[in-house]
């Protein structure tokens, strides 16, 4: 049975693995190295990550159908800070992969089967949290601006925003509110999953190292998120259909990133 590490890893103990200082090419490293893991068997990579282009059509669908166009905009930006979750079967390929073990799709689930789960929930239950609370700012954000009950049509919406002064003063500070959002779950997260996925940690150790290896790297780590949400944003072009392979080239690439920035001092998981 999976053991409850959460606060702790598997020897009770709070680990702090240690962190590495990196480069602006260790950055397009983990991205060349991520490329050849989607290239190895690709066919197998963008089956797995068409739910999450069905996921976004169906999240801009609901939305528009409920008369909340606009959360539109924030559902679209706020996938982004839910993705660490949706590529954590993808980590797991690329650390199958790295230890010469069968990498076929199938694997990606093999993630349920992990030490760490329980930590890996906790931590993805805090992006989802984060999540909500985003599209709470963003709806209240709108809701001081323009008139609590919504726009009548599209139309109207988007005349709004692009045409008015009230939707500039949403632009600026729905996108600062957002950026806000992004660093945090950036600074929290970057290594986390990987980490995690590797080692039974506990979700504390995992948020503290990405913490510190934020810390230790603000301009790679913060290239790196610049590069996560520009590919996500081509990635949704059109109708989010570039995710199926956008996503999983992120995914293997946040999993090398993570060998880059974290020290392997401690047995790595094997399977």
């Amino acid at each position: 049975m999976t053991a409850f590490h959460v606060m702790a890893g598997a020897s009770g103990e709070f680990a702090r693995p240690e962190v590495r200082k990196i480069g602006i090419p260790d950055i397009v490293d983990a991205l060349k190295l991520g490329l050849e893991d989607f290239k190895e068997k690709p066919s197998h990579y963008v089956f797995l990550c068409l739910m999450y282009p069905i996921a976004g059509v169906f999240l801009v669908m609901w939305s528009s159908g409920a008369n909340l166009l606009p959360v539109i905009y924030p559902l679209m930006s706020g996938f982004a800070l839910i993705g660490p979750i949706a590529a954590i079967g993808l980590y797991e390929i690329s650390r199958r992969r790295e230890q010469g073990l069968d990498s076929s799709w199938r694997h990606a689930l093999e993630v349920r089967h992990s030490p760490a789960l329980p930590s890996i929930i906790a931590v993805a239950v805090m992006l989802f949290v984060l999540f909500v609370v985003w599209l709470i700012v963003a709806q209240s954000i709108y809701t001081a601006t323009f008139d609590a009950t919504g726009p009548v049509s599209l139309s109207t919406f988007l005349s709004d925003v692009l045409t008015t002064s009230q939707g500039l003063s949403l632009i600026i500070w729905g996108n600062l509110a957002g950026f806000v959002f992004a660093v945090v779950v950036l600074a929290t997260t970057v290594v986390a999953f990987p980490l995690l996925l590797d080692r039974d940690v506990g979700a504390v150790a995992a948020v503290d190292a990405s913490i510190r290896a934020t810390l230790a790297n603000p301009v790679p780590v913060a290239l790196w998120g610049l590069i996560v949400a520009a590919l996500l944003v081509v990635g949704t072009i059109p109708v989010f259909i570039g995710l199926a392979v956008v996503m999983p080239i992120l995914g293997h690439s946040t999993w090398h990133l993570y060998r880059k920035l974290i020290v392997s001092d401690y047995p790595s998981r094997t399977p």
